[in-house]
């Protein structure tokens, strides 16, 4: 009996001294709870953690180049005059436009086209003006959405890269971009 009273007494004992010493008793420390030095979060992420706390991540900061010189977002020019979409390897708002519009136009006509062709199907099979067999209604609608994905890449590989429009089709564009594409592949894996 005196042995039960014993460790009920150490266990008050343990607990009032993490209480003291700002421990929680559990086996493990929660995050960002520790009080002591050997915390397991790094300054650089406390700080970036703090950030998003207090909402400022939201606000774009303005960037600077090697040299201190602020990057002017407007005008996409670096306080030497250069051209930053150059330097920061970020695709130009031209390009990336008619990137949009290419993919919006190669991919959305199929994908509308499929979409119209499985309710045209469901019509004509519901007032049973023509007996459709449900694969093929499923093969064609699929089929339009494959030529949906297909024309996002045609989209993007077939927009001039440059600043200036290319053609209309975009043949000469996709032979070079996809050079382009392959050449980086091939450069990532050595």
């Amino acid at each position: 009996m005196a042995s039960g009273s014993n460790k009920k007494a150490d266990k008050k004992a343990s607990k009032s001294a993490d209480k003291k010493a700002g421990r929680s008793g559990l086996p493990f420390e929660p995050k960002g709870k520790s009080k002591g030095a050997d915390s397991s979060v790094s300054a650089k992420a406390q700080a970036k953690a703090d950030e998003i706390l207090a909402g400022d991540w939201r606000k774009p900061k303005a960037k600077t180049d090697k040299a201190g010189r602020r990057d002017n977002n407007a005008t996409g020019k670096t306080g030497n005059g250069k051209d930053a979409s150059k330097d920061s390897g970020k695709i130009p708002e031209v390009v990336s436009r008619r990137m949009l519009r290419r993919m919006a136009v190669l991919s959305g006509s199929p994908v509308f086209l499929g979409v119209g062709i499985f309710f045209l199907a469901y019509y004509l099979q519901s007032r049973q003006l023509v007996e459709l067999p449900p694969v093929a209604v499923l093969l064609v609608t699929m089929g339009c959405f494959g030529l949906g994905v297909l024309g996002l890449t045609y989209g993007v590989l077939s927009a001039s890269w440059d600043t200036e429009p290319g053609s209309l089709v975009g043949l000469s564009e996709f032979k070079l971009n996809f050079g382009r594409v392959m050449d980086a592949r091939k450069a990532s894996k050595t």
